[in-house]
C-alpha cells in the first residue's frame, strides 16, 4: 500500500470537511417531481450523469488543470477553471463549486499539504486537482476518484430522499463500478473542450431546486 494511495482515500473520503454532504445536484427535485422512485430509477440516472453530464467534462479537465497548476500557469488555470464553472446553469450549483473549491483549498493549507505558491482561488475541479498534484497523485487515478467521490454523494442523498436502503446503494456502488473504471479511462486523455454534455435534465432540476416550498439541501 503506497502513501499516494491513503492520500487519495482520504481525498475522496466522506468525512471530508468541504460539505459535499449538504448538496444533492437536483436529486431533491427529481424526488419531489416523482422521477425517482426506486433503486433502479436512481441507478439509470447516475449511468446518464456519467456518460453525459457535467460530470464527465470536468472529470476530463483534471489532468490538464493538474498540468497547469504544476507549470504554474495561472491565466491557463483561471481560463479554464472559469469555462467550467459556466457549465453549471443554475446559480447554486455555482456556488457549491465556489464554497467547496474554497473549503478544500483553506483545508488543505490548515494541513500543511503542498500546494501551488500562489494558488488562486478556485472551483471543485480545480481545487480537486490542486489538492491531487500537491498530494503527488497520477491524473488517472484522480479522474477515477473524482467520479467515484460524485457518485458516492449522489448515492448518500438518494439514501436520505428516495427513499433508498443503505444496502441497495452500496449495491448500486458496486454495479455502477465498472463504468467508473472504463469513463476514467476514455476521459483520461479526452479534451474537455471538446466534448459535449447533455444533462439537459441536470441542469433543469438544478434550476428547480430554489423553488421548493421545502427542501433539504443546498442544491
Amino acid at each position: 500500500m503506497s502513501l499516494a494511495r491513503l492520500r487519495l482515500y482520504q481525498l475522496v473520503s466522506p468525512a471530508l470537511p468541504v460539505g459535499a454532504f449538504s448538496y444533492a445536484e437536483g436529486l431533491e427535485v427529481l424526488v419531489q417531481g416523482g422521477r425517482l422512485k426506486d433503486a433502479a430509477a436512481v441507478r439509470a440516472w447516475l449511468e446518464a450523469e456519467l456518460e453525459r453530464g457535467v460530470l464527465a467534462i470536468e472529470a476530463a479537465a483534471l489532468p490538464r488543470l493538474m498540468a497547469l497548476l504544476e507549470a504554474r500557469d495561472w491565466w491557463g488555470v483561471a481560463d479554464l477553471d472559469g469555462w467550467l464553472l459556466a457549465q453549471r446553469e443554475a446559480p447554486e450549483m455555482r456556488a457549491q463549486q465556489r464554497q467547496m473549491g474554497r473549503s478544500l483549498l483553506q483545508l488543505l493549507a490548515d494541513l500543511g499539504w503542498s500546494l501551488p505558491d500562489p494558488c488562486p482561488r478556485l472551483g471543485w475541479p480545480a481545487a480537486f486537482a490542486a489538492a491531487a498534484g500537491g498530494l503527488e497523485l497520477e491524473p488517472g487515478d484522480v479522474v477515477e476518484a473524482y467520479l467515484y467521490g460524485w457518485t458516492a454523494n449522489q448515492l448518500s442523498a438518494a439514501v436520505r430522499l428516495v427513499p433508498l436502503g443503505p444496502t441497495a446503494a452500496q449495491c448500486l456502488q458496486l454495479q455502477l463500478g465498472p463504468q467508473i473504471v472504463q469513463r476514467a479511462e476514455d476521459l483520461m486523455v479526452a479534451d474537455p473542450r471538446d466534448r459535449w454534455q447533455g444533462g439537459v435534465g441536470a441542469g433543469l432540476a438544478q434550476l428547480g431546486q430554489g423553488a421548493l416550498y421545502s427542501r433539504l439541501f443546498r442544491s
